[in-house]
Order: structure tokens, then C-alpha cells, then sequence
């Protein structure tokens, strides 16, 4: 029995052989440049290869295309988008896994330039916001704290005391 087995092992190795080898065959340097996988040459993508090409007509981000910056306007935006994460929509505040103030009728925020300085700098658990937030975008979202959630600051923050507030070093204004 294994006698007749032999020719159709015989058989077989032999078109796998001659399969392999049909494909085997070396491209000529001509067509080795044509048909091989090239990397990406380094260096800004095309137009083609932007995320930005998928995006349907009149896609709107809501984060920046930049990484680093927000793209939210007007204070409520802003502080549903960045902050209620960790003060709460009602501005409430949360214990827990860390302990996030309370913004709601917070006596801290009567002066208008603490608020600012803590969303420029951080402080305690909170990150800093002044590289990712331009003087508009802090002024907004700190008057919208200072004016809701049982706050009455009516002393306006504007763009140009945030930029007073900022550190010296080069930023987004």
C-alpha cells in the first residue's frame, strides 16, 4: 500500500515545486522598482494622505486640529467640554477618586484674578489650561463660573488681563 502512494507524493512535491518556482522567479531591477512596497518618504503628507481628506464638506472639529488646543468658544463650551469632567455639570464639585472643588457659590471666586490664574497654572490635581486656551477662551470660561452655579461676580475678565496674567514665557494669546 504505501508503494502506491509514492507516485501521487511524487506528483504532488513535484507541482509544488514547480509552483514555488514559477513564482520564485527575480525581478529585473527595472521591475523591482515598480512593483516594491517604497516607504513614505519623510516630510509633511500630502493632501492625499491628510486626516483632513476624509472629512466630509463642512466638517467643523470640535478640538482642534492642533492637538494641544481646544476650539470651543464662549464660556458654557468651554466648561461643559474641559471642566464639567471633574467639577460636574452643576458645578458641584466631586470626592472620590481625587477631590475636585466646587465651583458652585465658591467665595474664592469673587476675585477675578484667582480663577484666572488657576486655569492658566493648575493647581493641586488641576492641569494647567494656559497653553491650550487662548486670553478669549479664559476670559469666557472664567466669567461663565464666576456668573452661574450660584455665583454672582459681575466684574467682567477680559483678554487683556489674562494676557496680564500670563507668565512671560511664549504662549497662545
Amino acid at each position: 500500500m504505501s508503494t502506491s502512494r509514492l507516485p501521487w507524493t511524487a506528483a504532488g512535491a513535484a507541482l509544488l515545486v514547480a509552483c514555488m518556482g514559477a513564482g520564485a522567479q527575480q525581478p529585473t531591477p527595472g521591475q523591482a522598482a515598480d512593483t516594491a512596497v517604497q516607504p513614505r518618504k519623510s516630510g509633511p503628507m500630502s493632501k492625499r494622505d491628510s486626516p483632513q481628506a476624509a472629512r466630509p464638506a463642512g466638517f467643523k472639529p470640535y478640538f482642534s486640529t492642533d492637538s494641544e488646543r481646544f476650539v470651543q468658544q464662549g464660556g458654557e463650551r468651554l466648561y461643559r467640554s474641559i471642566c464639567q469632567g471633574c467639577h460636574m455639570p452643576e458645578g458641584q464639585g466631586a470626592k472620590g477618586a481625587g477631590f475636585y472643588p466646587a465651583l458652585a457659590q465658591n467665595a474664592r471666586l469673587a476675585a477675578g484674578p484667582y480663577p484666572v490664574y488657576v486655569v492658566l497654572q493648575g493647581l493641586h490635581g488641576m492641569p494647567p489650561f494656559g497653553e491650550r486656551l487662548d486670553d478669549q477662551q479664559v476670559a469666557d470660561v472664567v466669567n461663565y463660573i464666576r456668573t452661574h452655579f450660584g455665583n454672582d461676580y459681575r466684574d467682567a475678565i477680559t483678554p487683556e488681563m489674562v494676557r496680564g496674567q500670563r507668565p512671560a514665557e511664549p504662549g497662545p494669546r
